[in-house]
């Protein structure tokens, strides 16, 4: 039986809404455990930028928050003043969203970089060794060809100048090329490597072609083969975060500090 014009849009109205209410309902009940796996995402990735966790390794989720609550320290810190932020808890903390919240970031400066907003606040991950901070781990971010890349550094905490290890955990980046930024093997070329020059600006590149080792070549990073402008991403955007307007200040305090 052949049904009206209105009959057959108006069915199809009601299977949208119904549609829609489903998405909607489990969307909402799925918030948390989103939520709680971005957080574990997250946690993995410090683990592993720190060391304490082998490429590849895989954990439960109860081992991975058992051994990032046993070892890390997070600390919000206020980007400008370059020290701990007053009454922000780290645990609530999400800088991503802070950065795109006017009432909690700022208009970054032209940089290239690329990034348009910096965050009020910060967050720097303290690795704990002995009782003492080992390492410090710092999220950094930029464009590349295609995509913002996100990440994580590993600087070590004696001199805040020695890198210990990098990761990039999002971007979209060709495969193969630029998504090299994720290859076991080119990461592994960064620990030894040094941030900063003899007169504390960063000098660390990521050049084209193969770099020496790092005790005798400490300031730069074979390129990615066939990626030159993900390769100068990465080079502006580590120089960024690590300048005047990113952790430049808070690791300052930090070596007056010694580290503490």
């Amino acid at each position: 039986m052949a049904h009206s014009t209105g009959y057959t849009i108006g069915f199809a109205a009601l299977v949208c809404v119904v549609c829609g209410v489903g998405i909607a309902s489990a969307a909402v009940a799925l918030a948390d455990r989103q939520a709680e796996n971005k957080k574990l995402d997250q946690q993995k990735q410090v683990l592993a930028v720190a060391g304490l966790m082998q490429e590849g390794e895989t954990l439960k989720p109860d081992e991975v928050k058992k051994r990032f609550a046993d070892n890390i320290k997070p600390e919000v810190v206020d980007l400008k003043g370059g020290v701990a932020a007053q009454g922000v808890d780290p645990a609530g903390f999400d800088q991503r969203k802070a950065q795109k919240d006017p009432a909690q970031s700022r208009e970054a400066p032209p940089n290239n970089a690329k990034v348009l907003r910096l965050p009020n606040n910060a967050l720097v991950y303290k690795v704990l060794k002995d009782g003492k901070v080992d390492t410090l781990i710092f999220p950094i971010e930029g464009y590349g060809l295609w995509s913002t890349l996100y990440g994580f550094i590993a600087l070590d905490a004696k001199d805040t100048n020695t890198v210990k290890g990098i990761t990039f955990y999002q971007h979209g980046e060709t495969p193969g090329l630029g998504g090299e930024v994720d290859n076991p093997k080119w990461k592994a070329l960064w620990p030894g490597r040094k941030v900063y020059g003899d007169k504390g600006e960063p000098q660390i590149a990521v050049v084209k072609g193969q770099a020496g080792p790092a005790a005798s070549d400490a300031y730069r990073v074979d390129g990615l083969s066939g990626a030159t402008i993900t390769s100068n991403g990465v080079t502006s955007l580590v120089r960024f975060w690590f300048g005047p307007d990113g952790f430049g200040p808070y690791i300052q305090h930090s070596k007056a500090a010694g580290g503490k």
